[in-house]
């Protein structure tokens, strides 16, 4: 398998149009049923999450790359929030977090040097750009993994492709879900040295958003010789001051798919036990993986990220490498805490340049890019934060003044064309045009990265968010895509 050029590409484009009628309903239904849907909190439906016909293709040294800039971009991430919760700036980070996030976030950001699992999200235009950390509950390494080995599957079928030819394919093109298990274990036997963990847990809350990735995951960690099941707050309880059950047997690891502030929630029932757990010493009971990180989230920390670039104090207060900042330089786009009247009034008056974006929120929800200020969606936005309908120049005073979440930050807009795609839902495909993201994983403070990939979504909006709507599109390498396009061009001549 070789690299594969433009002509191949559109040839291979080509070939997925016309097959698409034949093999979409089938990779759509498959998909879904393996989880790539999403679950509604009120009553519990499960939604499929559409899957595109059309693949993302990424040279594999281009997809090591960005990994290489989400691992730094992470780690320095982790040592600004801990720089800043030490006295640097505290308030832009700590007066956003919740009463929870803030208790946890003073027992144990001094200790935390361990993230098995980051996501660092990027708009791809002339460069890669960096548009945010998710350190907390960086999900979606299942959904990748459904989306391209299932497409894989289907189309290399419908090529004419053997078994044992799909299965080559789907081992070149890697595996998120293989990364995550590899990058748990090695975190847990970093803070238990010796044997692997006999039991794991999957923690969420029940009709999590994401449930069924969860599920996804759990087959594939059995797979893997671990036993895994997912469980909900309630189902855990403690054994004396060492053990921890879940339905009654002894948990070894827990890895946390649940935010911190949801266990402030007066209906989630078993929080307590959940609060305990998160606030004794990592490992005492269970080792938890990822431990309470919200701090390191927060898009304030993003924003000294980019202001260590041009402050050299700020960056040696965060004891920033050279391939750390270097990685800021190449990657992260002007941002900044969206505080002061000089930058209120810039912002102001020139709004197709910047987004405004609440410091520690997640979703997309109170995300409000200028230069959509004329559309409906961005007037659904702003009303659900403020109640009434407001101008850009209204938007921006009540942002810059608002500190719900430790405020705003303005980031530079990042000009992306929409790409079309063939969007599959059940039986029908459609020609989508979609802003596409790219997301890397990464892993902080293990003796070696696994062999992460990344995931791309796309969405019909500039704030791309899969639970908001939107699909998920196949992310394949060259290599690969080359050896798909030859057993197409194969099976019609």
């Amino acid at each position: 398998m070789g690299a594969m050029t433009k002509a191949m590409t559109d040839e291979l484009r080509a070939a997925l149009e016309r097959g698409a009628k034949d093999f979409g309903p089938t990779l759509a239904k498959l998909a879904a049923e393996r989880g790539l849907a999403v679950t509604k909190k009120d009553d519990g439906a499960v939604v499929p999450i559409p899957i595109t016909a059309t693949p993302v293709i990424v040279e594999a040294a281009e997809n090591q790359r960005r990994q290489r800039l989400a691992a730094r971009l992470a780690s320095a991430g982790l040592k600004m929030s801990r720089a800043v919760l030490g006295g640097l700036r505290r308030e832009l980070v700590f007066d956003g977090l919740s009463p929870l996030e803030q208790h946890l976030a003073e027992l144990t950001f001094r200790q935390l040097d361990t993230l098995v699992t980051t996501r660092v999200d990027f708009f791809v235009s002339d460069a890669v750009h960096a548009l945010e950390l998710n350190a907390t509950i960086p999900a979606m390494q299942a959904y990748s993994d459904i989306a391209a080995h299932t497409f894989l599957e289907v189309v290399g079928r419908h090529a004419g492709a053997s078994d044992e030819q799909v299965a080559a394919w789907k081992r070149a093109n890697g595996s998120n879900a293989r990364a995550l298990f590899d990058a748990l274990m090695a975190g847990y036997t970093k803070v238990r040295p010796g044997p692997l963990p006999r039991r794991m847990v999957l923690l969420c809350r029940r009709r999590d958003a994401q449930l069924t990735e969860q599920q996804a995951l759990c087959e594939r960690f059995n797979a893997f010789g671990v036993e895994a099941e997912v469980v909900h707050p309630d189902q855990l309880a403690f054994s004396g001051d060492d053990v921890l059950l879940a339905n009654g047997k002894p948990v070894d690891l827990v890895y946390r798919h649940l935010f911190v502030r949801r266990l402030e929630e007066a209906d989630l029932a078993g929080a307590e036990t959940v609060k305990a757990l998160l606030a004794e010493k990592n490992g005492t009971r269970a080792v938890v993986l990822n431990p309470p990180a919200s701090q390191v989230e927060v898009k304030a920390v993003f924003g000294l990220l980019s202001e260590a670039l041009e402050d050299g104090a700020l960056a040696n207060a965060a004891s920033l490498t050279g391939e750390e900042l270097e990685a800021i330089a190449q990657s992260v786009p002007w941002t900044r805490p969206f505080r002061g009247q000089a930058l209120l009034k810039e912002v102001q008056a020139n709004p197709d340049r910047y987004v405004l974006k609440r410091s520690w929120d997640y979703g997309g929800r109170a995300v409000f890019v200028g230069r959509t200020r004329h559309e409906a969606s961005f007037g659904d936005r702003v009303k659900a934060a403020y109640g009434e309908a407001l101008d850009w120049q209204d938007t921006c005073t009540r942002a810059e003044a608002d500190r719900t979440g430790g405020g705003f930050v303005v980031q530079q807009l990042i000009d992306i064309t929409p790409e079309r795609h063939l969007l599959c839902r059940a039986e029908t495909q459609v020609w989508t045009d979609l802003f596409v993201d790219f997301s890397s994983y990464a892993s902080v403070g293990l003796a070696d990265q696994p062999a992460w990939g990344g995931v791309c979504r796309g969405s019909v909006s500039h704030i791309v968010n899969i639970v908001g709507g939107g699909g998920v599109l196949p992310l394949l390498t060259a290599e690969v895509a080359a050896g798909l396009h030859s057993a197409l061009a194969a099976r019609v001549r």
